[in-house]
């Protein structure tokens, strides 16, 4: 049976400036352990720290940039494009353009504050 979630949760989001997080699916709106589905709108030049996380994570953007900077590269995506982030790997997200940024990003499993592991 198919079930309505009626409105997403808002999650403190880490890094320089703010970014809101709305979450529909995950460990805070749903108790959802094997995926996370949230919502991220983040003003031009947001960035957070890197990371290392124990999760993929794939980022579809609405409308600006979004930027993912790994180890040996950069990758930007634009409205109807997405980033692929592999579990294991450092990546550092950031919205450089001008208009910021709209994107959906799916975690898998779920995103935490204890498997994201961030730079300090």
């Amino acid at each position: 049976m198919a079930k309505l979630i009626s409105s997403p949760s808002i999650v403190k989001a880490e890094g320089k400036l703010e970014k809101i997080i709305e979450e529909f699916v995950g460990v805070v709106n749903t108790k959802t352990q094997n995926v996370s589905i949230a919502l991220m709108t983040s003003p031009s030049g947001w960035e957070e720290p890197g990371q290392t996380p124990e999760f993929d994570e794939y980022s579809v953007v609405i409308r600006g940039t979004l930027r993912a900077e790994g180890r040996d590269s950069v990758t930007e995506a634009g409205p109807g494009q997405a980033i692929y982030a592999a579990r294991g790997e450092w990546v550092r997200y950031s919205t450089p353009g001008e208009e910021g940024a709209q994107y959906i990003a799916v975690c898998l499993p779920a995103f935490t504050p204890v498997t994201v592991h961030r730079d300090e």
